[in-house]
């Protein structure tokens, strides 16, 4: 039988072309069913002997799942005891079209052959097949088709639809709900039982989630509130909700219990209920990780009772709320690795994350036995309000765990880095070779490469973007040069290599490893401002008086040649050694000197200067291993050349906001929330001293006042936690926001021009200065405020990201390099104090680490945590913020997916470095979690 549909369209080329789509249907398609004794079948799929019997179907009976079944219900179809089950063409069209991952899994059902899972081909069948009719949606015609099926099969529909159902009912089809029908078997042995229910499980761990158009309503109404979703690396049953608004009307709301998170996972964009004020907790103290599977009848209680903290101060609670709704999931597909189950031959198994943020996945494999110990991905396919977990399944397998390698490549995937090698579409955009300076290019340009010029950067640098120059002027004044790469002039907008560019938006620093923004060809040669070749820059020149003051500020493009490039410690040599008047050390001496007084006055004007550890490695060239750690050490050098890029970033923010007052891509710090210096305050209160923070410049103050005699490291630590409180630096478009004050620098408008080579942002601020002063050209989408803004979100998104990846590769290396030294005694200092721990910065290394006092294997001491100093009392000993600690480090690698530095207590140790007497000997404490946090830059 021939059915065909005739229909028209309009072609690219303005013409008009009939199409005529013909559809076969036929009679003799089999039904598939051993019982079927009308189909002449070769080979049947579904058994005669239906074993699985319920108190709803008292007879052997096959089951038809319409589409939302199996895409919300694909966990139970995959369970060995659902055998015997029609999938109608109609259905898997359906699912193909809207759920891939759930398709895949649908597929493998099917081929299954112990499942005995059968497709028939609805839409071809003369019985069967049916048109849609006038008015109808798509959606209600496959509904409709689903049931015809059902009836001609004489099978039992499983629906979840409460409209479908109710039509299928008035059809005359047995129908029911998949809750209702797989709570009813009765036939299943008893083991097998608990297995369906600990899938299927009846009972509802979470509140529903609510409709979009509820949640739309409620924001509307201001009932609920929208925001992006954060988990707690340090406790599992605690996250925060940044609800976004404008200036001080962004917030954060608390989130506490695995109810009130509600399924929620970190990034997600979702909608909270605020919670009446007498329901309002402070955040919870107690450092808590989620240790192991959990079965899914565990009581809320039996979860929580260890976040519980006590009664709380008012002055110390939170806006609290509850998580109502998912607005947008930001599910990606995540590293970890497999925790198998403890049942032989089980096929359902408990993916770890490598980030803690994200909770266990439950996903269901049959290659457990190979990807043990293997680093994995697993995408989440859904989260039931039944489950302890999110369910999902396995993507890819990544190498072993532990190879150094597949460590760095999750590293980079967790941290979305894009890290593949240029395309060559983005390659074909390079300078041919050999490339040079052409008359062409001079004609344009300012010769400056009789100016001795040099660059001073850390030790191996090849992406040099930035060199300087000093001279003497007749008039008694000095000329002062800061010449950048000129990165803009090879990348040209809107071609495959500024497209590149603009989404990977900066160079990420690995420990031994750099992945490039640009091809190396660029960031490494003919961009980099090496010694003795010339090179094309965009320079900032002032004339600066002896006071340090601007007399006159111009930009030009140039053509420079480096006389020199430099370690800041051999620029510090130079400066430091009399003997040497070469015109190179003339010309560092002079940066320096105008560069202490510029400090000076910037600090004057409330400019902070704060203090965050940072670690160098030492690398064996042939191991790639690290042989040695040690802090950073700054030079003067060092802050001579931060003083000179500020001030070029200054003048060049100023230069294109005057010009382009709408679309000028600017970068803001912005003040922190008083709430932000609750821990700072405390900290300085439990030292007799008042930490003043009504601006940056009365916390300038406060800070280079806060001193304690015999502790020369207090202020240091002080420092410390003052970044802690800080807000993060953002780009943004100067057409779409009205705040552009930088706080930390204590700016009122700031930009980044000097690192083109590593960060997109100063490229685009060439472009708009190049125009500015007439070197170039616009193009529309550098005047477009709306582009400008969507820029500079995956800017900041991106620059986040690097930051952290490089503080992950730092931890990764710190966990190489003790596990090449063995046990190491070292002392350290208190850095924060928690309910149940401390946390120890250890100085030397810029290290810090947890220090748990409560032991699962031995009776845990007695703690008394008081909040408000803070402090930990521990059988009888108090630990204070800033205390003097004395600690064992390890690498403790039982756990390859967790690897982490161990601690142990040895003494405490008192301010003045005098062992303290405290009953510690009886147990030990170690770390448990996260591998080591480092702060860096």
């Amino acid at each position: 039988m021939l059915k065909s549909k005739t229909f028209v369209k309009k072609t690219r080329s303005g013409g008009i072309m009939k199409i005529v789509r013909e559809h076969y249907l036929r009679d003799d398609i089999w039904c598939g069913s051993e019982v079927c004794t009308e189909c002449k079948q070769e080979e049947t799929v579904l058994q005669k002997d239906t074993y699985i019997e319920s108190n709803l179907c008292s007879f052997p009976h096959y089951l038809l799942p319409d589409t939302n079944i199996v895409l919300s219900q694909i966990d139970i179809l995959e369970d060995p005891l659902i055998k015997n089950v029609i999938i109608l063409q109609t259905v898997l069209q359906e699912v193909r079209h809207r759920s891939a991952p759930i398709y895949k899994r649908l597929k493998d059902i099917l081929h299954d052959k112990e499942k005995h899972f059968y497709t028939f081909t609805n839409e071809h069948h003369r019985e069967t097949y049916i048109e849609r009719e006038q008015g109808e949606s798509a959606n209600d015609r496959n509904d409709r088709a689903i049931r015809i099926s059902t009836k001609w099969l004489k099978v039992v529909l499983l629906t979840n639809d409460r409209g479908n159902k109710e039509k299928a009912e008035e059809f005359g089809l047995l129908t029911y709900r998949c809750k209702k029908q797989h709570t009813s078997v009765t036939s299943v042995p008893q083991d097998e039982t608990a297995v369906l229910n600990e899938i299927t499980s009846s009972k509802v761990l979470f509140p529903e989630h609510l409709p979009l158009s509820r949640i739309q309503s409620g924001i509307k109404s201001g009932t609920f509130q929208q925001g992006t979703f954060r988990a707690s690396r340090d406790n599992y049953l605690e996250a925060t909700v940044f609800v976004h608004g404008e200036g001080d009307d962004s917030t954060e709301v608390l989130i506490q219990g695995l109810q009130n998170l509600n399924r929620a996972v970190h990034q997600d964009l979702v909608a909270v209920e605020i919670l009446p004020l007498n329901q309002w907790v402070a955040p919870s103290s107690v450092v808590l990780q989620d240790e192991g599977p959990k079965e899914d009848d565990v009581t809320e209680e039996e979860e929580e009772a260890e976040l519980k903290s006590g009664p709380s101060g008012a002055a110390s609670r939170k806006p609290t709320g509850r998580v109502v709704g998912i607005i947008k999931r930001n599910w990606r597909p995540f590293c970890g690795m497999l925790f198998l189950s403890q049942i032989k031959e089980a096929t359902r198994h408990l993916f770890t994350p490598a980030d803690r943020r994200i909770p266990r996945i439950r996903i269901e494999t049959r290659q457990a036995a190979t990807l043990a110990g293997q680093r994995i991905m697993v995408a989440v396919d859904g989260w039931p309000k039944h489950s302890r977990y999110p369910n999902g399944h396995f993507v890819r397998s990544l190498g072993s765990a532990g190879d150094k390698e597949t460590e760095t490549e999750v590293l980079l995937l967790e941290h979305d880095v894009p890290h593949q090698d240029f395309s060559q579409a983005v390659l074909s955009f390079l300078p041919k070779m050999p490339w040079n300076i052409t008359e062409e290019d001079m004609a344009v340009r300012e010769d400056l490469r009789n100016l001795t010029v040099c660059s001073v950067d850390p030790p191996g640098c090849t992406d040099i973007d930035d060199a300087l120059h000093c001279r003497d002027l007749p008039n008694g004044n000095q000329e002062v040069g800061v010449h950048i790469a000129d990165v803009s002039h090879f990348i040209r907008p809107g071609n495959a290599m500024d497209l590149e560019a603009a989404n990977r938006g900066t160079t990420v620093y690995l420990t031994g490893r750099r992945i490039d923004m640009v091809p190396e060809l660029l960031s490494s040669n003919l961009c980099s401002l090496r010694s003795s070749v010339e090179r094309l820059a965009f320079s900032c020149i002032w004339e600066i008086n002896d006071k340090a003051e601007i007399v006159k500020t111009r930009f030009t493009k140039s053509v420079i040649n480096s006389k020199a490039s430099l370690t800041y410690a051999e620029a510090q040599m130079r400066i430091d050694d009399a003997n040497m008047n070469d015109d190179t050390t003339k010309s560092l001496r002079g940066l320096n000197r105008l560069a202490k007084i510029l400090k000076k006055r910037r600090i004057e004007k409330g400019a902070l200067t704060l203090s965050s550890p940072e670690v160098r490695f030492h690398i064996d060239s042939e191991t790639h291993d690290p042989i040695d750690l040690q802090t950073k050490e700054l030079k003067e050098t060092n802050s001579m050349v931060e003083e000179f890029m500020l001030l070029a970033n200054i003048s060049v923010a100023q230069k294109i906001y005057d010009e382009f007052s709408e679309c000028a891509l600017l970068r803001k710090h912005p003040a922190p929330p008083p709430s932000n210096y609750d821990i700072l305050n405390k900290a300085a209160k439990s030292k007799d001293m008042v930490i003043h923070t009504d601006s940056a410049k009365a916390l300038a103050d406060s800070l280079d006042a806060a001193q304690v005699d015999g502790f020369p490291y207090f202020n240091t630590l002080l420092r410390i936690l003052a970044t802690r409180c800080m807000m993060q630096a953002v780009y943004f478009c100067s057409g779409m926001d009205s705040d552009f004050h930088h706080y930390g620098l204590a700016s009122p408008i700031y930009t980044h021009f000097t690192s083109p080579i590593r960060r997109y942002s100063d490229i685009i601020v060439h472009r708009l200065l190049a125009v500015a002063i007439g070197a170039d050209s616009t193009y529309p989408d550098l005047m477009d405020k709306h582009k400008q803004s969507a820029l500079c979100n995956n800017l900041n998104y991106r620059h986040k990201m690097a930051q952290y990846a490089q503080r992950a590769s730092v931890a990764y290396h710190t966990q190489l390099f003790f596990k090449s030294r063995g046990i190491l005694n070292e002392e350290g200092f208190i850095l924060f104090v928690r309910k149940n721990a401390i946390i120890v910065l250890i100085p030397k290394f810029g290290l810090e680490g947890t220090v748990f006092f409560e032991n699962k294997d031995k009776p845990s001491p007695k703690l008394i945590f008081n909040e408000e100093v803070p402090s930990l009392t521990v059988e009888g000993h108090s630990f204070n913020m800033f205390d003097k600690v004395k600690v064992t480090i390890s690498l403790d690698a039982s756990n390859v997916q967790h690897q982490k530095i161990r601690m142990s207590l040895v003494e405490p140790v008192n301010v003045n470095g005098m062992p303290v007497t405290c009953r510690m000997s009886s147990f030990q404490v170690n770390v448990n979690g996260m591998p080591v946090t480092c702060r860096m830059g």
